[in-house]
């Protein structure tokens, strides 16, 4: 028997138009629900942070919502969260924008740096450089994606620990200046670029994140 769609919350903490992000989500079969209610989000078989803007405003707004204790505890019971945008920025230690450096949410070290590119923002559809393996570009690793930002996360800094998968990272390129575009690390998963402006590339990805997603509590679905 096919598995059960799988269950997502968009995290609502007041960042830009997401209705965008629950359509696409919806588009390719997740039954989807736009909220912060903390039970429903650390329920969801898979959780979103959406984030458009400035890297400190979307910091407090998931903050001022108890998401980012919710991202914790997700991922520290190994359940999927999924950045987009400046969504994958906050789960950096910090941004620097304007000269004035902010606190992330702290998942991977490493801060959000303006691009050193002589057009900026970065704006339109670009090239990735993805790794072998990756789970979230597989089967459009050559496929164009639609970027729209001046931040980004220029250096990784985390390596593999002990017996756990090292993370995989996807980059991309503007201007000459190389940034991190995904990354893929365990239950933690984010996209620098907006998947749900990519056309079929994009929902060709959200398909695949949804297929690593477990059902949980759908033993009884799928019986």
């Amino acid at each position: 028997m096919a598995d059960p769609p799988a269950r997502v919350v968009v995290l609502d903490h007041g960042s830009g138009n997401v209705r965008s992000v629950v359509r696409a989500l919806e588009a390719v079969g997740a039954e989807v629900q736009l909220t912060a209610d903390r039970t429903a989000a650390l329920e969801a078989d898979g959780l979103v942070v959406p984030g458009v803007g400035a890297f400190a405003a979307t910091v407090q707004q998931i903050r001022a919502v108890g998401g980012d204790r919710i991202v914790e505890t997700r991922l520290a019971g190994g359940r999927p969260v999924l950045g987009i945008c400046v969504g994958l920025q906050v789960m950096f230690d910090a941004g620097d924008e304007h000269g004035e450096r902010s606190t992330g949410l702290g998942q991977w070290p490493g801060e959000i740096t303006r691009l050193m590119a002589d057009v900026v923002p970065h704006m339109g559809w670009n090239t990735v450089d993805a790794p072998t393996g990756t789970a979230l570009l597989d089967g459009i690793q050559a496929e164009r994606f639609y970027f729209v930002h001046s931040y980004a996360a220029r250096t990784w800094e985390l390596d593999a620990v002990g017996p756990l998968e090292p993370p995989l990272v996807t980059w991309a390129e503007h201007g000459g200046d190389r940034f991190i575009a995904a990354v893929e690390n365990g239950a933690l998963m984010a996209t620098q670029f907006h998947p749900e402006k990519s056309g079929e590339a994009g929902a060709r990805l959200l398909r695949n994140w949804l297929g690593t997603l477990p059902r949980y509590g759908r033993a009884e679905a799928s019986a």
